[in-house]
C-alpha cells in the first residue's frame, strides 16, 4: 500500500503528536485541518486559492457526488483529482453521515440504507459494498468505511445496535475494497457511552485498518462530554496509525482535540460561517454585517497573512456582505480557511517546541475563550 503514517515527535506534556502521512498524491504533516469540498469544490475557493493558503489535503463527499454528477462520470474523467484539477491528497467520507441525517427519507437495514434523494426524491440504496464501489471510482487517497451515525441524544440500545452494524459493515467494506492505492479507514461509533466506544474500537482493531475515524461526536453533545470520550478512548487506539476526529473544526475543539492525541480534522465551519459574514480572527469572531464595522478601515485580522487581510478593510468586507456580493463569500472563506490552516501550523510548531499547553492558553486568552466553554 502506498499509504504510510509516521510519528515524528510526541509532546512530553500531553497526548499530542507531530506526524506525517504519505499518500499517492503527496505527503502532509499532522495534526492537520482538512477543508471540506463537499461537491468536488471547497465553496467559493479555487484550487489555486487553496494552494496559496497551504491547504495540504481536502475532503469530498461520497453521498453528494453519487447523486450529482455521478461516480461513473467522475471515473470516466479520470477520477476525482483530474475532475476537479487537484493534485494533492483527497479524503472522501462514505456518505454515511449524510444518509443518516436524512431522517424521514431513509430506512436502515442490515443490508444497507434505502433513501430518497434530497434533490428530487428519487429512490436509492447504498450498501457497504456500494459505498466502496463509489469511493473506489472517485479515487481519493483516503476513503472511509460505511458506518451508522446515531443522533445526540440517543438511548443506549440504539447506540449499541449502531456499533454492531457499523462493525459488520466495516468487515464488508474491507472485503469489497479493491484498490491498493487507497487507504480505507474504519470509523468508531458509540455515541457518548464509554463502553460502547471501547467495544466499537476493539471490533475495528481486529480488522487492522491503516487509520481510524472517530465518528458520531460534535453532533450536539456538550464539548466537555466530547473531550471525556476522547480521553477515555484515544489511549487505547494504535499509536502507529492516524486518528481522525470527523466533523470538528472550531478553533477550541481543534486545539483540545490535538492535546488529546487527534491527528486529523475536517469541518464545513469556515466556509459555511463565511457565507453569513462571520469571520474567525486572532482576537475572536467578527460578524462583519454588524454596524460597528461600517467605518472600520483596519484589516480583518492584522495577524493574518491571507490575501483578504493583506488587501481589504473590515468596512469594505461589510459593504460586500450587506450588498450580497459574491466576493464577500470568496474573501471571507479564503480568510477563514487560512485561519484554521495557520492555526494548525502554529500547533505543529508548538508540539515541536513542547509548548502546546502554553500555546493553548495564549490563544484562548486572545480569542476570548475560557477553558470551560
Amino acid at each position: 500500500m502506498s499509504f504510510k503514517f509516521e510519528v515524528i515527535k510526541e509532546c512530553s506534556k500531553t497526548g499530542a503528536r507531530l506526524g506525517r502521512i504519505y499518500t499517492p498524491h503527496g505527503s502532509f504533516e499532522t495534526p492537520i485541518f482538512m477543508p471540506v469540498g463537499t461537491q468536488a469544490t471547497v465553496k467559493a475557493l479555487t484550487p489555486r486559492d487553496l494552494k496559496e493558503i497551504n491547504a495540504q489535503i481536502i475532503l469530498a463527499n461520497t453521498y453528494h457526488l453519487y447523486l450529482r454528477p455521478g461516480y461513473e462520470l467522475i471515473r470516466q474523467a479520470g477520477g476525482l483529482h483530474k475532475f476537479m484539477n487537484w493534485d494533492r491528497p483527497i479524503l472522501t467520507d462514505s456518505g454515511g453521515f449524510q444518509v443518516f441525517s436524512l431522517a424521514d427519507l431513509r430506512e436502515i437495514t442490515d443490508e444497507g440504507v434505502y433513501f430518497r434523494s434530497h434533490l428530487d426524491g428519487s429512490k436509492h440504496f447504498i450498501s457497504p459494498e456500494k459505498a466502496i464501489e463509489i469511493e473506489n471510482a472517485l479515487g481519493a487517497d483516503i476513503i472511509m468505511a460505511f458506518d451508522e451515525c446515531v443522533p445526540y441524544p440517543c438511548d443506549y440500545e440504539t447506540a449499541k445496535d449502531a456499533v454492531e452494524r457499523t462493525s459488520r459493515w466495516a468487515r464488508r467494506c474491507k472485503a469489497a475494497h479493491q484498490r491498493e492505492d487507497q487507504a480505507l479507514f474504519g470509523i468508531i461509533q458509540g455515541s457518548v457511552f464509554r463502553d460502547l466506544r471501547m467495544r466499537s474500537l476493539e471490533q475495528l482493531l481486529e480488522l487492522d485498518f491503516p487509520g481510524y475515524g472517530i465518528g458520531g461526536l460534535s453532533v450536539g453533545e456538550p464539548k466537555p462530554v466530547m473531550y471525556e470520550i476522547l480521553e477515555h478512548m484515544i489511549p487505547a487506539m494504535p499509536k502507529d496509525k492516524p486518528r481522525y476526529l470527523m466533523g470538528v473544526g472550531s478553533p477550541d475543539c481543534l486545539i483540545e482535540g490535538v492535546i488529546r492525541g487527534v491527528d486529523m480534522f475536517d469541518c464545513v465551519l469556515p466556509t459555511r460561517t463565511a457565507r453569513t459574514g462571520l469571520a474567525m480572527t486572532s482576537r475572536g469572531k467578527v460578524m462583519l454585517r454588524n454596524a460597528p464595522y461600517q467605518r472600520d478601515f483596519s484589516p480583518l485580522d492584522p495577524e493574518c497573512d491571507c490575501y483578504t487581510c493583506q488587501n481589504f478593510s473590515r468596512a469594505y468586507l461589510r459593504h460586500l456582505v450587506k450588498a450580497r456580493e459574491i466576493l464577500a463569500a470568496i474573501l471571507i472563506s479564503l480568510h477563514n480557511v487560512r485561519f484554521l490552516i495557520r492555526l494548525m501550523e502554529e500547533i505543529r510548531e508548538a508540539i515541536r517546541n513542547d509548548r502546546l499547553l502554553e500555546y493553548r492558553d495564549s490563544f484562548f486568552e486572545k480569542y476570548g475563550y475560557n477553558n470551560k466553554e
